[in-house]
């Protein structure tokens, strides 16, 4: 048996996640090395790095299905098989996935980072559900983010009001001492 770089041997129909650093890319493995997966169009420039490439996805109104070697797909990037809907929903059969997945080929699909990404994309082909914990772990940490922000805000707010009550009561009480009044009521 040949070698292999997985920490697990993937089997047809198994996703494979790929670390891009800011984001993950997927894809479905169809056997012989071979993945099916969704990309958009990358900038004619050639390497962009993670930051850029994450860029080129949230500017991409379309992707095209590709059918490539793992390696040319991975590059020096990790990666490992992830099945992560498994204890969820019932994967569809192998070779249903396999069959599916080759069969989109060479389309050109719609393509929006929080609806229809490449992980919306195999998990609709392994599940029958499109779905994107990515995505979703993004909302909820840009949620928190928002509320973090929002009590900030609300904290400034409030040290400023207090602040300037303290101020005006101090005012009043120079104020009053000048004059000779004692103290304020």
């Amino acid at each position: 048996m040949a070698p292999t770089l997985f920490d697990k041997e993937p089997k047809p129909g198994d996703l494979i996640e790929i670390s891009r650093g800011a984001y993950k890319h997927w894809a479905v493995y169809i056997g012989g090395n071979e993945v099916v997966h969704l990309l958009p169009p990358t900038h004619p420039g050639g390497e962009l790095g993670s930051f850029g490439e994450l860029l080129t996805l949230l500017d991409s109104g379309k992707a095209q299905v590709r059918r490539q070697k793992i390696w040319e797909v991975v590059g020096s990037s990790e990666f490992e098989v992830n099945n992560l809907l498994d204890d969820e929903y019932s994967p569809r059969e192998p070779l249903a996935i396999v069959r599916d997945a080759c069969r989109m080929v060479g389309r050109e699909l719609p393509y929006c980072i929080a609806t229809q990404n490449c992980e919306h994309f195999v998990t609709e082909l392994r599940y029958g559900k499109p779905e994107s914990r990515q995505v979703q772990t993004a909302a909820v940490i840009g949620g928190v983010a928002v509320a973090g922000v929002a009590a900030a805000i609300l904290g400034a707010a409030l040290f400023s009001s207090f602040n300037k009550d303290e101020n005006k009561r101090r005012r009043n009480y120079r104020d009053s001492s000048l004059r000779g009044e004692g103290l304020p009521v």
